[in-house]
This record gives C-alpha cells, structure tokens and sequence, in this order.
C-alpha cells in the first residue's frame, strides 16, 4: 500500500460497474480498489472516465456498496501467491487458500499482469508429448511446450478427456501440473480434488478456480492469475509445466460480460470488440523458453456444436493441436469420442513424429475417410452392394474406430472397466496389425474397449466364415 493512503469516494454502483472519483491521485489502469465493510469488496480498475473519475469492475459481490463510501488505492495490480508453498493447495482468484488447510507463510506475491517471454527466450525445438491414450498420440500428436484444445459441445466428454490426461501424465512426468478452472462446476473441482488426493499426486499439482456463481470480474483474472503460478515454476525453478484450463470459452464469455458492464459496442454475435486481443494476451504467455516449458491443453465449449462461432474460430489460431469431440461418435459409444478426421495436430510431420508414425497416421486417416464416403451407400444399399475392395476398407475403418477407444482411469467406477494407459509404440503397432488385415477374422467386439492389441487375442478366437456373418449385419444396422 502506498506511503500516503490515496482516497476515493464512490460516485456510482451500478451492478458490477463502480465509478470513483480521486481529488488528489488517479489510479492507474488494473489498480485494485478496496471498498466495504472491512475492504472486502475487491474492485479493478478498467478505465480512466476524467482527470478525477475511474471506472472499475467488483471481483466481488457488490452487495452493500453505496455512493459516498470510500475506496481504498491499494497502489498495485491483483496479485497471486508463488513459491513452493503453494503446491498441492486449491485457491481462488485472489489467491486465497479454499481447502480448509493451513494458512500460507512463506510465499510471494505477484502480479498477475504479466508479459509474454521475449522471442530470444523462446524454445524452438519440437518434441512429441506422450498421453497414453491411443487416439491423441497417434492422430493428434500433443507437443512439449505447445497448446493443444479440446473442441466440444456439452456432454461429449471434454472434462473427462482432461482428467484422463492430467491422471495419465503426472505420474510420468516430474514437472508440476497446474489446473485453471474458469467459470465450471464447483462439483468438478471437488471430484478433481479428491481424485488427485486419492492417486497420491497432489504434491505435484495446484489448483485454482473461479467458479460459475463468481461476478464476471473474477472469472475473467483467474486464468491470469493461474498463469503467473505456471511462470513462477518455469522462470524460477525451472521446471516443467503441465496446464490445465476448464474452460477456456468461459474466459472469452467473462470478457463479454465485463465489456457489456462496461458499456462498450458489442462485436459479432454479442462478442465483445477486443476478444482477440485479450485472448492473445493470455495465450501468448503459454510459451517454451531456455529454462522450462508450459504444455497447456484446454477444454473449449463449442456454443450449439457451431465451429464457426468466433470464440472457437479465435481460439483455433493459437494452438498447435485441435482435439474435436464428435457428438455423433459419443452417440455410438466410441470414447474418447475424438473426431479423426476433424482433429488436427502441427507436429504430425515426418520430421517430429517420425517417417514411420506419419505415413500410418495418414494412411488410418484415408480408411476412415472412405468408410465416411462409403456410408451413404451402406445406408441406402446395404454392405453386400460393395465391391469387395470397398467392404475390406469398411471392415479395416471398424476394426480401426474400435481399437482407437480406450477405458479411462477416471471412469472406472462408473464402466466397470479397468482403465488402460498404451504407449506410443503399441499404439502403433496395432493401427499397423490391423491395416494388414491380420484382425480381420477377428470380431469387431474383441478391438472394443481394449489397451494393446494383443488383448483382442486373449478376448476372441478367430471365426470361420460363417460366424463372422451377424458381424457384417449389424454393421449394416450401425451404418
């Protein structure tokens, strides 16, 4: 706080929106405000309206405040703590501890404005970053230092996915993992919180929220605030980071409401003007240097399944791999319910994956694009239609879908299914067996729900002729 304490009176409360007049010093823009009884309503400034007025917007419920009560400079920006202190602790925006543990002490505090690494720090070299689930290592390659979205509508898995992902990776990796919650469901974090303490790997990971009952304010910083936690691990301690953010739509929608409380001119379909800028500044952050790297993966609601809504448009322009969940594969209980032929990754070349993992990459890409193509014939005229060329690229497109699902770990309790982690190169292997056709005796339930390949042999025997015949009608019935 400043030498000389910098009062202001509340001129106007209008929801959210609190307008301040200073007679001595204006507050510089992000200055957090201090209001209330026992200061505990939060407000950031977000514009300069005179020589003597700022506009802000509460973090906090405003209930209580009236006109004439004084505002408190507190002389900086928002603030989050880092240090070693806080791992293995849930916090909310303004980096208080929500886990009922002990209070922090040894800790220091930082702004949560903060620039992007300059481009002479930055790392320039690639490296492939192992999942365990087949689907993304083999289709969708996530890269080391990169920013890989999970595109999805509501209910198709994007939750699950990312917490599959943080089970899988932090038992193997020796950085920290850090998750962002902006705007989800308190009960996910709960669930998150108590399945992380139950696998033993709390004392790798934070946690931070800002949930969906928050004013927009606090919704909007959390991210930010979450951020300069991953920074203080890369920059101090060098370390690498793995960050998790649920749901970075809820981010851009935090800024729409506090661009609309502002009073700004609305942008297309209700967006607000400056969405691009402000999610540059919170992606650009995300980045690879000399001494560490933050891997990000990001859930992004796709409002109404519409790709072409400009949230999800803007938020495709800064990731190196696109996960798209299909609606439509999560109906035919295909899990992960990842799109192929949607999903896309810029390390998927022969130089970073590899000559061998590229060429099978594309080559299981263009089976299921020409089942894709084949399935209006199948619909109209049946699988019997098809020259016999076509009906083994249907049966090698079938047999690929049903080996690429995979049992989690986190959904154990609710498929009875032991959950499976399959390493890059049994992946591989597999997709390879199964293009040369040494499963195609084999039943399509025996590839279901399986880790490596070889398990379809423990499963099923091979059929003759005739009791591979039902197979072939209910993919007539499927199609």
């Amino acid at each position: 706080m400043n030498s000389k304490t910098n009062l202001g009176s509340i001129v106007s409360v209008r929801g959210s929106v609190v307008d301040v007049r200073f007679d001595d010093q204006l507050p510089a823009i992000h200055t957090v405000l201090r209001a209330g009884e026992r200061r505990k309503i939060v407000i950031e400034v977000l514009a300069q309206r005179d020589a003597h007025t700022v506009r802000g917007i509460a973090l906090t419920p405003t209930q209580g405040l009236a006109r004439g009560m004084a505002a408190i400079d507190t002389g900086g920006p928002l603030k989050t703590p880092v240090g070693k202190e806080i791992l293995s602790r849930m916090f909310d925006v303004f980096g208080n501890t929500i886990d009922r543990e002990a209070v922090l002490t040894d800790v220091e505090w930082r702004s949560v404005h903060r620039d992007p690494p300059p481009l002479a720090r930055r790392s320039t070299k690639s490296e492939m970053f192992e999942t365990g689930i087949k689907v993304i290592d083999v289709l969708v390659p996530l890269e080391r230092g990169g920013k890989a979205g999970l595109f999805g509508g509501a209910g198709v898995g994007k939750t699950v996915l990312l917490t599959e992902m943080i089970h899988n990776m932090i038992g193997r990796q020796d950085g920290v993992s850090i998750f962002c919650g902006i705007g989800e469901r308190c009960r996910e974090g709960e669930e998150l919180y108590r399945d992380m303490k139950e696998a033993g790997v709390l004392p790798n990971m934070v946690m931070m929220f800002g949930q969906m009952n928050e004013p927009p304010g606090a919704r909007f910083r959390v991210g930010h605030a979450a951020l300069t936690m991953a920074e203080y691990f890369r920059d101090d301690e060098h370390r690498d980071v793995l960050l998790l953010i649920d749901n970075i739509f809820r981010f851009i929608q935090a800024g729409m409401e506090v661009s609309g409380l502002m009073g700004q001119m609305p942008s297309r379909l209700g967006y607000q003007p400056t969405m691009g800028t402000e999610l540059s500044g919170l992606e650009e952050r995300i980045a690879n240097t000399d001494t560490g790297a933050i891997t990000s993966i990001q859930a992004v609601y796709v409002p109404a399944d519409d790709f072409t809504d400009p949230a999800a448009v803007h938020t495709f322009s800064h990731l190196s791999a696109s996960i798209v969940l299909s609606r439509k594969r999560a109906s035919e209980g295909l899990f992960p319910a990842i799109d192929p032929l949607q999903s896309s990754s810029k390390i998927a070349t022969p130089g970073i994956a590899g000559e061998r993992h590229y060429k099978l990459a594309q080559e299981i890409r263009r089976t299921l694009a020409q089942y894709a193509d084949l399935k209006d014939i199948i619909a109209m005229l049946g699988l019997e239609q098809l020259s016999p060329d076509d009906r083994n690229v249907v049966a090698r497109a079938r047999r690929l879908e049903r080996f690429l699902t995979q049992p989690f770990f986190t959904t154990e309790q609710f498929t009875g299914m032991k959950g499976k982690l399959v390493s890059l190169e049994d992946s591989l292997d597999g997709c390879e067996r199964i293009l040369t056709d040494e499963f195609k005796d084999f039943p399509e339930s025996a590839l279901y729900m399986i880790g490596a390949i070889d398990e379809a042999k423990k499963r099923a025997t091979p059929t003759g002729k005739s009791k591979a015949e039902p197979d072939k009608v209910t993919a007539n019935h499927e199609s």
